[in-house]
């Protein structure tokens, strides 16, 4: 997911979110200029340079120290072959600084910044060297991949069968039911997005929104048929997207399914679901014409808890204040998010205050900064 451009009422929660949930701070949210040293790979982030202080490393556990000394924001990736993303921090704000820790097996990899948080990104060569352990070489970390391994495949398989819904009125002309089932069917894909997402251009294809196209880019997925619905209001031609659609989805699941993840992918994935919160969902700018960003938002916290859940033994064992801590405000993100409840689903995006709206965000931004420890803690930082 990109943004295009943060409501009034919410740049603050976004903009305390990009500082709260990187683990680059002190812990109080405040964002520390990146630098090498005490094993961190600083990272100079600017409109037109990517300029990362290392090239070559022990394989093992890397952090990357990224600071943006350019004028638009910009995000950081470590891609491997196939532009498989094996870790990412977006929504770098410039003047500010995140830290991204990942595992790197020994092989070539390949670092990007991409200011402006498009195209292909300023990119150069990077390498892992040596053996090292992995992660999963700990008991309880390896449990905790398969555990959160298990959960992906439940999820993936539901969002193959509702997407075949969802495709299936699509086609059949049925409007009403297609609306219905549109956020549903999306609810599985937002719960384990930082995995599908990982796979080069199918992200884009099933997921991108009209404001982040660029230029000569087919538009295609989801949100193309979001349009189709409820701005439009005829999808007589939306079958050939549909159709796509579902053949992406069944691309990306097959690919999820078969991914050997790292520990590490769950602790950072836990808080790029909250940073999707924070950027799309409590901003409307998601789901901005069906306004069903609350069962994206709810999806993106029950995919982070369920992460973070498979982690719990690892943390409670390093440190059981963190866990506890946790705990309490998960309850309290689902419990602001639980009064906006209607029927079977949630109200819609244009029905909140922005009271509302800023008490989510506030619950948000106390659940990142404690889910900002947990990838170092992980990673032994």
């Amino acid at each position: 997911m990109r943004i295009s451009a943060l409501i009034a009422v919410s740049a603050g929660t976004a903009a305390a979110l990009t500082l709260g949930g990187c683990g680059g701070g002190d812990g109080t949210g405040d964002a520390k200029p990146a630098a090498g040293g005490n094993g961190k790979i600083a990272v100079t982030a600017t409109d037109t340079e990517c300029k990362v202080e290392k090239t070559e490393v022990a394989a093992g556990a890397v952090t990357f120290a990224v600071s943006n000394k350019g004028s638009k924001v910009t995000e950081f990736y470590v891609f491997a072959s196939g532009d498989r993303i094996m870790g990412e921090v977006e929504n770098v704000a410039p003047g500010l600084s995140r830290e991204l820790i990942v595992e790197l097996p020994a092989g070539t990899y390949e670092t990007a910044c991409k200011p402006g948080m498009s195209g292909k990104g300023i990119r150069g060569g990077f390498k892992a060297t040596g053996e090292t352990k992995p992660l999963t070489d700990d008991a309880k970390l390896a449990q905790a991949a398969q555990d959160y391994q298990r959960y992906v495949k439940s999820q993936t398989g539901a969002l193959i069968d509702k997407t075949t819904e969802f495709v299936d009125a699509v086609k059949a002309g049925d409007i009403e039911k297609a609306k219905a089932l549109f956020p549903i069917a999306r609810t599985y894909w937002e719960r384990i997005e930082p995995v599908a997402e990982s796979f080069g251009d199918l992200d884009p294809a099933i997921d991108a929104r009209e404001a982040d196209l660029e230029t000569g880019q087919e538009w295609t997925g989801f949100h193309k048929i979001e349009k189709d619905l409820w701005v439009t209001k005829d999808i007589s031609k939306s079958g050939p997207t549909a159709d796509k659609l579902l053949a992406d989805v069944k691309t990306i699941v097959e690919k999820s399914n078969s991914v050997q993840l790292s520990p590490l992918n769950l602790a950072n994935g836990a808080k790029e679901l909250l940073d999707e919160v924070a950027t799309g969902k409590i901003t409307g700018e998601e789901d901005i014409w069906s306004h069903t960003d609350l069962w994206d938002f709810a999806a993106n916290l029950e995919g982070s808890r369920a992460a973070i859940a498979a982690l719990r033994p690892v943390i409670e064992e390093k440190d059981a204040a963190l866990a506890k801590t946790l705990d309490e405000k998960f309850a309290a993100a689902q419990a602001e998010l639980d009064k906006h409840r209607k029927g079977d689903g949630w109200k819609f995006h244009n029905e909140l205050s922005e009271g509302d709206l800023k008490a989510l965000g506030d619950a948000i931004n106390a659940l990142a900064e404690p889910i900002s420890k947990v990838a170092p803690l992980v990673a032994g930082k």
